[in-house]
């Protein structure tokens, strides 16, 4: 993240994402299976680094090999072609997108961490500092209820972050400036589609 200052002068919080250029691998209709979506391939790679399969669909209409593939629901499909790029262009500044990627892991997380349980005393002999206390009753039911927050895997998990606005485009870096943070770390592969 970074900041920027706008023509009045107030800083915004900003996170600059380079997006695209896609290629449009796919196209999926009503008709033929049962709803509208694209599909998208973004970075290109060295053709050893896909399957016979993956190389076969892509050589179908003759598109370079692509390292990600990614399908979106669309409202009609008419309005796109195999081959077509996508790219910054789409959007406009001041549109609300919703940004969805893998967020940072951070590990195996206690309660206090994990799911923001307050901790026991401290002082005055208490050996209860940091433990998780009762995790359910007794001979009845005789069991750990389901979904009770315990300690676990902390994040690496798929993430949205709502309405999040566009400040600036560029279009010859294919650059996006976003007010607000996204999900994951520098070099995360995110997916950004506009907010309904």
């Amino acid at each position: 993240m970074t900041q920027i200052f706008d023509e009045s002068g107030n800083i915004i919080p900003v996170t600059i994402l380079k997006v695209g250029p896609c290629v449009i691998t796919q196209i999926k209709t009503q008709l033929n299976d049962g709803y509208n979506s694209i599909q998208i391939g973004f970075g290109n790679v060295s053709s050893k680094k896909l399957t016979q399969p993956e190389l076969g669909h892509l050589k179908k209409f003759e598109i370079q090999p692509l390292k990600y593939l990614k399908e979106f629901r669309v409202n009609e499909s008419e309005d796109f072609q195999i081959g077509q790029v996508l790219n910054v262009d789409s959007f406009l500044p001041g549109q609300l997108v919703n940004i969805r990627g893998k967020s940072v892991g951070k590990g195996f997380s206690g309660l206090q961490k994990r799911h923001n349980f307050a901790r026991g005393p401290m002082t005055h002999g208490s050996k209860n500092h940091r433990a998780p206390g009762s995790i359910g009753m007794g001979t009845t039911p005789g069991r750990v209820l389901p979904g009770k927050k315990m300690a676990g895997q902390l994040g690496n998990k798929i993430a949205t972050i709502k309405k999040l606005k566009i400040i600036q485009i560029n279009s010859e870096e294919n650059i996006l400036i976003i007010k607000g943070s996204v999900p994951g770390k520098p070099g995360n592969l995110l997916s950004i589609v506009p907010s309904e």
